[in-house]
């Protein structure tokens, strides 16, 4: 008989005495871990993922040493824990630490982000933990120092957590490059192969996953997914009356009364907006509805101080908060025990990110994940029906790979430059080992490596442009300034400047956008992290503010507010549609809706799921062509632009734009020669490519781009702490910086990768080519409705939208729609 490991024993005999059992799944990642694989593990929120991995670390010590491991200390960094969030870190931590303690395994867990301070880093130089929780920004910068080899002498493993989250933007990319430098440190010592790990959640293309994050070089790899199905229980707060011409600027508050009883009828609860300004919006509606909630409530988003979150995710495990409002900033594995619901404000516009917040509440084994989809207008009742069916399919988005980052490749090298330096050969083998950069070519290489050294062919004459010596093969930087300033400065998320907010009597609130600021003047007053504030001035990049008892305030506005509709949800709200043409629908969102629809088919159409709808509608404001592929905005605002350019060629004629989730519409002051027998080809996909770059100005999309992709190869400096650059100078720097490559440099990699992220991301040109393919060969029906119709009023309020205040615009928004259910 097969004797089991003492390390195996030890951890299910500690697991029996809490009368737990460890799932298939996790056993199944322990016997892997131990065989020395590296893999994925995929299973539902709440199943414990975290423990399938991190306890198979702990059972592989205890095999090690099982005669001496409780007393065996100061061990060396032994496991590397990577995690996309600040707020994730904390509450694994804790999770970790508990588990330690009760297995008598005397093994530190320590973190490393932006909010862990000045002592502990130094701390852990001395000393480096067992366990390192480390931001992907964090691990560069470990990089960054001299020396830093030696922290990862005795490293065996490294677990990135919620991999999907990673995957799909440049943090993931940072994450493969520092996977890549620590298999060559641990090839270089001959120790035995790095164990890589990831653990994802809500992921559509997993093979895909695991393939980006080993890369090409590591082999024996497995993917263990858990046969578990986690119960999801969704329900819409249908609104008492439907609005049967709806708009999307309410942001849910007309429903907030409907939110109380849910939040007082439960334990705790969380409250999802998709942006910053919805969440403080939502924070003060609900106290203003509800005062009792008052010191029961709190409102978390990345804005907010570091001191304030950690106080709100304490509270909420201590179970003594009734409600926190909160953005994406709690939607990833924090384990809230006392949440037992969560209501979703609007749309997510995606599966998967539907299920990560979804998973938030019932956040253990075969407890009921209770979510409510509260609507910020009739129409996103589909959405919720929508999001249902796509469930039961399982249909959840795939997350594209980045390749060829070369701006996160030029900010990697340098980190390895101002550290030890970095032999070219050896670093060439390890990045064309990542599914990043594997199609990257020698002279590729070549050229990122003399623009370092020389600042390449427009830059040569300036000094500060050559921030590598080279020696042979070899690669450092010497400059004490240059290494400062680019320790600064690692990472990839680039924002607006963001400007610190302090009372005048000294306190610290949060951060806000410097565009915000820069439209207010002295006395007017804002909200921010649930408080009513005056502005005063700004003094040494902070913000000075003072308590304001003003009734109302402005709410500020992040960038990046809006996500845009995924494609999965896309085909899904199409398919919703064709039931609620047939009237058959059991769905309580689409049976609720029947007055819209009714409304929908006698003034123009509902759309099948092959058919695209375009209205025509003649008004006082002029010729509107409303257009519905339901393909979310970013493809809508290519498709208004080319559309546009091509009905011009049929006949000179300029118009405005507007879009949405669900259409977009072009608005002339002359007739739209569009007509049943030329609208084929509006959608041809002949010549796409060449009428793309002019209609849609390329260049200039590519140009916005460009500003992230300089800041984060180095070539624009951010600024010192506390005396950052205006986001007006950045922008301005990078123009000229573009210009200057657009003119003197035209092979330039990063001129090339802002062309093609504009085309790639902005333009998201492949679901663009689906779309129009989808449509060309599909049946199109333009109707000539008398007036405005449900589903185009929402797309004629945004296009409203640019010209007046919010009060103004719901003044318009209530004439407009008792004018038309008159009409």
């Amino acid at each position: 008989m097969k004797k089991t490991p003492p390390g195996w024993q030890v951890i299910t005999d500690w697991l029996a005495g809490k009368e737990l059992q460890p799932f298939a799944f996790q056993q199944e990642a322990w016997t892997q871990y131990l065989q020395g694989k590296s893999g994925l593990v995929n299973a539902p929120t709440g199943y414990g993922k975290t423990f399938s991995l991190f306890l198979a670390a702990v059972i592989d010590w205890i095999n090690k040493y099982p005669d001496n491991y409780p007393h065996k200390t100061q061990n060396g960094l032994q496991l590397l824990w990577v995690t996309p969030l600040r707020a994730l870190a904390k509450d694994l931590g804790r999770a970790m630490e508990e588990a330690l303690q009760e297995l008598n395994v005397p093994w530190k867990v320590g973190i490393r982000s932006g909010d862990t301070p000045v002592a502990t880093r130094q701390q852990q130089k001395k000393q480096m933990p067992e366990v390192l929780i480390i931001t992907p920004e964090s691990l560069h910068l470990l990089m960054a120092q001299k020396g830093y080899a030696t922290v990862f002498t005795h490293l065996h493993t490294v677990v990135v957590d919620e991999w999907h989250e990673l995957i799909g933007s440049k943090r993931g990319v940072m994450v493969e490059l520092g996977l890549s430098r620590l298999k060559g440190l641990t090839l270089k010592s001959n120790r035995p192969p790095l164990k890589i790990w990831g653990i994802s959640a809500t992921i559509g293309n997993l093979e895909e996953a695991l393939d980006v994050l080993m890369g090409s070089t590591h082999t024996n790899t497995t993917i263990i997914k858990a046969k578990l199905t986690k119960k999801i229980d969704l329900e819409s707060v249908l609104p008492e009356e439907i609005e049967k011409f709806p708009w999307a600027g309410h942001l849910g508050i007309k429903l907030i009364h409907r939110a109380i009883p849910i939040i007082l009828n439960s334990k705790t609860t969380l409250i999802f907006t998709n942006t910053r300004s919805q969440c403080e919006i939502w924070y003060q509606g609900l106290l203003r509805e509800c005062p009792e909630l008052a010191g029961a409530i709190a409102l978390h988003h990345g804005s907010i101080d570091m001191e304030l979150r950690i106080w709100v995710e304490e509270a909420l495990h201590a179970g003594v908060l009734k409600a926190v409002v909160c953005t994406a900033s709690l939607d990833l594995g924090v384990d809230f025990r006392p949440v037992d619901t969560v209501i979703q404000v609007g749309s997510p516009k995606g599966v998967a990110r539907f299920l990560q917040r979804a998973g938030r509440s019932g956040h253990q084994p075969d407890a009921v994940s209770k979510i409510y989809f509260l609507p910020t207008h009739s129409l996103e009742l589909v959405e919720a029906a929508a999001l249902k069916a796509a469930m039961k399919e399982n249909l959840i988005e795939s997350r594209m790979p980045v390749l060829l980052a070369y701006d996160v490749l030029l900010q990697y090298l340098m980190t390895l430059g101002v550290s030890d330096g970095f032999d070219a050969e050896e670093i060439w083998e390890e990045i064309t080992g990542t599914f990043c950069y594997q199609h990257i070519t020698p002279d590729e290489w070549q050229w990122l490596l003399s623009f370092l050294t020389t600042g390449g062919d427009a830059l040569y004459s300036y000094d500060e442009f050559k921030k590598l010596d080279r020696t042979g093969n070899f690669y450092a930087c010497h400059s004490r300034m240059l290494a400062l300033r680019h320790r600064l400065h690692i990472g990839t998320i680039v924002s607006d400047a963001m400007l610190k907010v302090k009372f005048m009597t000294g306190g610290y609130i949060g951060m806000i956008e410097e565009g915000f600021i820069a439209r207010l003047q002295a006395g007017d007053t804002f909200s921010l992290g649930g408080r009513n504030l005056e502005f005063v001035m700004i003094k040494d990049m902070t913000v000075l503010v003072r308590k304001s008892n003003a009734k109302k305030t402005i709410v500020p506005s992040w960038q990046g507010g809006r996500m845009p509709l995924s494609a999965n949800l896309g085909m899904m709200l199409r398919r919703k549609f064709n039931e609620a043409i047939s009237r058959k629908s059991k769905d309580p969102e689409l049976i609720a809706l029947q007055p819209l629809f009714t409304l929908q088919e006698q003034l123009s159409h509902i759309p099948k799921a092959d058919e695209l709808l375009i209205e025509q509608i003649h008004t006082k404001d002029g010729y509107h062509l409303f257009v519905y592929p339901f393909e979310g905005r970013l493809v809508h605002e290519v498709m208004a632009a080319l559309l546009a350019y091509r009905i011009s060629l049929i006949q000179p004629i300029t118009f405005s734009m507007a879009m949405n989730d669900y259409g977009f519409e072009l608005l002339s002051d002359q007739p739209i020669p569009v007509t049943n027998e030329n609208v084929k080809q509006l959608f041809t996909l002949d010549n796409l490519n060449t009428e793309l770059q002019t209609s849609v100005n390329a260049t200039e999309m590519a140009r916005r781009k460009f500003r992230d992709i300089a800041v984060i190869a180095g070539l624009i400096f951010q600024g010192y702490p506390g005396k950052n650059k205006a986001a007006r100078h950045l922008q301005s720097s990078a123009s000229l910086l573009f210009n200057v490559f657009k003119d003197y440099d035209t092979h330039n990699l990063l001129l090339r990768q802002a062309f093609n992220e504009a085309f790639f991301y902005q333009m998201e040109e492949a679901r663009l080519r689906e779309t129009m393919e989808r449509i060309y060969n599909g049946n199109i029906v333009i109707t000539f409705p008398t007036q405005l119709t449900p589903f185009c009023f929402p797309i004629k309020v945004d296009s409203m939208r640019e010209n007046l205040t919010s009060e103004k615009l719901e003044d318009r928004v209530r004439k407009l729609q008792v004018q038309l259910e008159k009409a």
